[in-house]
Order: C-alpha cells, then sequence, then structure tokens
C-alpha cells in the first residue's frame, strides 16, 4: 500500500508601412503582479502583424514615428488592463495525489482552476473518505476560495492508487483491506477508463504523489523492497499514469510533476530510496517529454520544488530544518508559498510555454544555485 503526498498578450503597434493585422480572442485568467491568480474577462483584442520596414526607391533610410504598444479592444479603441493571460477554459485536468488542502497538489489545482480548467482529483484510497467528507462540510471552503471571490470546484473526485496499473495487479491482503473496501476501480487503468467514460478526454495531468516507506532510513539501510517501494510509488507511477492517460489527452495537452533537489544533491535524511526515485523521475521526464511529445504532441515537465511544511512532507522528520535552512540559505529570504510551484504549474500547462518540454524547473526561491551555505559555523571562523 502506497501514501501519497505530495494566452499571450495581445498589443496594438502603429507603425507606417505595415500594410495587414490579424485578430485574436484573448479573454481568460492573469496572475497579478503579487503573484496571485485573477480572473480577467476581456473582449476581442487585435495585434498588428509587423513587417519588414518599408524602404524607399532610392533605399535611403526614412524617419519612423516611435512604435507605442497598447492594448485595446474592439470598442472604441478603449485600452485594457495589460498582462499576460493565461486561459485555460475550455481544459480538464486531472491531479493525481490530491488528499488534503495544504501541499502541492491542492495549490496546484487551485491555481488551475483560478485560470479556467476543469478540475478532476485522484485522492489515495485509504484518505478518500476523509477528503471527500471534508470537502462536503465545508472544511476546505476557505482553502478553496479564489482571487475573484468564487469558490474553487472539483467536479469528480476519483479514488486511485497509483502503484497498481491494474486490479490484477492488486496482491490480495490490499484488495481484502477494510480500509480499500467499499471502493471500486481505482487502480490507473480503471480510473483512466473511468474518466473516459465520464468527460472522454483530458487536457492536463498532474503527478503530485509519492511515497516511500523506508524514507527515515539512510540509503545504506534500505531494504530492496522498500528501495523498489520508492521507485514504484514516485516515479514510475508517473510513466504509468501518462502511458494510460495518452490516449485520451488532446493534442497540446501537458503533463508535470513534482520533483526535489535531492535528485541531484546529496540531503541527508531523505533515505529510502527516494533521492533514487526522484533523479529516476527527472531522467524520465526528459524521456517522456521526447515519446509522448512525438506521439501525442503533449508536453511534460517537472516541477523542483523546495520544502513545505505539508502533513505529508512532516513524514520526514526534518522537514521544518529544511524550511529555516532554505530560509536562511536560499537567495530570496523569504519562505516558499505553495501557491508560487501552484502558478508555475499554471504556466507550464499553459500556451504559454508552449515551446518547453522537458525541462526540470526550480521554484525553491534560488537554493539549487547555491554551493556554499551562509549560515554554516566554518564562515563565522
Amino acid at each position: 500500500m502506497a501514501i501519497f503526498t505530495a494566452g499571450s498578450l495581445q498589443m496594438a503597434a502603429t507603425k507606417p508601412c505595415l500594410p495587414h493585422s490579424s485578430t485574436k480572442s484573448i479573454l481568460g485568467a492573469a496572475i497579478d503582479g503579487k503573484g496571485t491568480n485573477q480572473v480577467k474577462l476581456g473582449s476581442p483584442c487585435y495585434i498588428s502583424s509587423i513587417k519588414t520596414l518599408c524602404k524607399s526607391s532610392t533605399s535611403v533610410p526614412r524617419r519612423f514615428s516611435s512604435i507605442t504598444p497598447r492594448a485595446v479592444s474592439s470598442e472604441g479603441g478603449k485600452e485594457l488592463p495589460s498582462g499576460l493571460p493565461i486561459d485555460l477554459r475550455g481544459k480538464r485536468a486531472f491531479i493525481a495525489g490530491v488528499a488534503d488542502d495544504n501541499g502541492y497538489g491542492w495549490a496546484i489545482a487551485k491555481a488551475l482552476a483560478a485560470a479556467g480548467a476543469e478540475i478532476l482529483v485522484g485522492t489515495w484510497v485509504p484518505a478518500l473518505t476523509i477528503f471527500e467528507t471534508s470537502l462536503r462540510r465545508g472544511k476546505f471552503d476557505e482553502s478553496r476560495r479564489l482571487a475573484n471571490g468564487s469558490l474553487m470546484e472539483i467536479i469528480k473526485v476519483y479514488p486511485l492508487d497509483a502503484v497498481y496499473d491494474s486490479f490484477e495487479d492488486v496482491p490480495e491482503d490490499v484488495r481484502t483491506n477494510k480500509r480499500y473496501s467499499g471502493a471500486s476501480n481505482w487502480t490507473v487503468k480503471e480510473v483512466v477508463e473511468s474518466i473516459k467514460n465520464d468527460f472522454g478526454s483530458v487536457d492536463i495531468l498532474v503527478h503530485s504523489l509519492a511515497n516511500g516507506p523506508e524514507v527515515t532510513k539512510p540509503l545504506l539501510e534500505t531494504s530492496r523492497r522498500g528501495y523498489l517501494a520508492a521507485i514504484s510509488a514516485s516515479s514510475y507511477s508517473f510513466v504509468s499514469l501518462l502511458q494510460h492517460f495518452l490516449p485520451i489527452m488532446n493534442p497540446g495537452g501537458a503533463s508535470i510533476s513534482l520533483t526535489y533537489i535531492a535528485s541531484e544533491k546529496t540531503i541527508p535524511g531523505y533515505g529510502g530510496g527516494m533521492s533514487s526515485a526522484k533523479a529516476a523521475l527527472e531522467s524520465d521526464t526528459r524521456v517522456l517529454a521526447f515519446e509522448a511529445g512525438r506521439k501525442g504532441k503533449i508536453r511534460v515537465n517537472t516541477i523542483s520544488a523546495g520544502p513545505l511544511g505539508s502533513r505529508a512532507a512532516k513524514a520526514i522528520g526534518f522537514i521544518e530544518k529544511m524550511i529555516d535552512y532554505s530560509y536562511a540559505n536560499a537567495p530570496l529570504q523569504k519562505e516558499l508559498s505553495a501557491d508560487e510551484v501552484g502558478n508555475v504549474a499554471a504556466f507550464l500547462v499553459s500556451p504559454l510555454a508552449s515551446a518547453i518540454t522537458g525541462s526540470v524547473v526550480y521554484v525553491d526561491n534560488g537554493l539549487n544555485i547555491m554551493g556554499l551555505a551562509t549560515d554554516s559555523p566554518a564562515l563565522s571562523v
């Protein structure tokens, strides 16, 4: 059994010798200067197509007036607020690994919802009842609130245990476990079939889950079973999800996962094979980006997020110390917010990131660039 953690701005440019223009509609959610998501609705805007500067017949350069970029609507040339809209309206997202309201998975779901996406989530089976009850009773209402005052709507919650590809793979002790009683169709294959029957297709797939049953053990003390369990739940689960979702993903869609810098740097205490699982996840991201890109025109990226004091992360045992370390040593000396990871996720699955795939994107206040701890006792000597 596994415990899961974890549009572009249209501008009008006035310039001589630009023979024609094209139109394009922008409507969507934007991220404001404070990093929060706001739904902004606008009317159709126009963008001029800029071509090579005209030259006179004598090839003598002509003087042109300066270009004044401005966002305008079709209604009397009224100016609109500037900004880069992230418009995910009409898109459907499935976020695997949401079991409460304080992890990165929840923050990503919220950011995608603020951008207009339809949200489906997959919740680990033993946590399903508590999650759905809390959702129904309004326990998460404050956390669900978006910048425009509305509440994030989760269209449907699916039971999910991404350790198992099909029901035939589930061992008898799990099938008969009381924590799984009453739930059905919760393996990867079954969840994808259910979503296909319910909605037909998805555009966005988010992998926000991990588990290392021996995470508190040093690698030298990790058993083969514990190591393989970490790989299965934390990295192969992403391969399996994308493998099964790809046939029902719309071309131009995107998939993202969450990784950690332990994939490339030694983090004492982050054991049980979890560092190996994150390294595998990042390697798989590059290979899957090629294969899914060629096969289904799907982009695949991963976010290397800094430490967050979520309930799942507390299982590691020293997460608060990691947060303190990051605050003391990162270039940006502030606590990392889950919403900041959510905002980057919204960007990566949006048309604004249409040429980004196979990348590890760091959202950790810059901690990954540091080669020396500024709070090291050695520096005070």
